[in-house]
């Protein structure tokens, strides 16, 4: 995908994700979460170049001074990714991160270990985490689950779950089974929207 279609690819998703977007224009000046995506994108590019690490580094660095999101370079992020608000995300060096992830403000996929392995999470692909969430350590969060807002997350759950609490507590989603509670479909505001996790 060419870098033009990845950008107007990203202006189309935030404007499906956002009831309150205006304009493509709105979008395009006004929001530091696409803004922070993709000044990781061209980090990220540059973290996988020889000798490039440390211009990867400062610009991740530069772009968390001017949105307030820090995503590190060498985490790994799938197309339609979304950050609604954007204050206050951090994303570790070895988070992995699906396609049509939404997360809102607050959210830390963070580590729990000094080590340099794989110590940051893994999010599946349709994947909305709510605002203040702390998803913690080397685990997997499902495809198609939703974690509820400053869930404290530390163990992981199973495609199309409900986490809440702290710790966070996985629990099935109501009506979804086997590969229908995966796709496009969950991605939708009524889809996942459920007054008892306070997204």
């Amino acid at each position: 995908m060419s870098v033009i279609a990845r950008l107007r690819e990203d202006l189309a998703n935030a404007r499906r994700r956002d009831p309150a977007v205006r304009s493509s224009a709105e979008v395009l000046l006004g929001y530091s979460g696409l803004h922070a995506i993709w000044a990781y994108r061209v980090a990220h590019r540059w973290w996988r170049a020889p000798g490039l690490k440390l211009a990867a580094r400062l610009l991740s660095q530069a772009a968390r001074a001017a949105t307030g999101v820090e995503i590190h370079p060498g985490a790994r992020i799938g197309r339609r990714f979304f950050i609604d608000h954007g204050m206050g995300v951090v994303i570790g060096e070895t988070a992995i991160v699906g396609d049509d992830v939404m997360l809102y403000h607050g959210v830390t996929l963070g580590g729990k270990s000094g080590g340099r392995g794989k110590r940051h999470p893994t999010i599946g692909d349709g994947v909305v985490v709510g605002a203040g969430a702390q998803i913690l350590g080397d685990i997997t969060i499902g495809a198609g689950s939703v974690v509820g807002a400053n869930a404290v997350v530390v163990h992981s759950a199973g495609p199309a779950s409900v986490i809440v609490g702290i710790p966070g507590v996985a629990r099935p989603r109501k009506g979804a089974t086997g590969s229908a509670a995966v796709g496009a479909a969950d991605t939708d505001a009524e889809a996942w929207l459920d007054p008892a996790i306070y997204i």
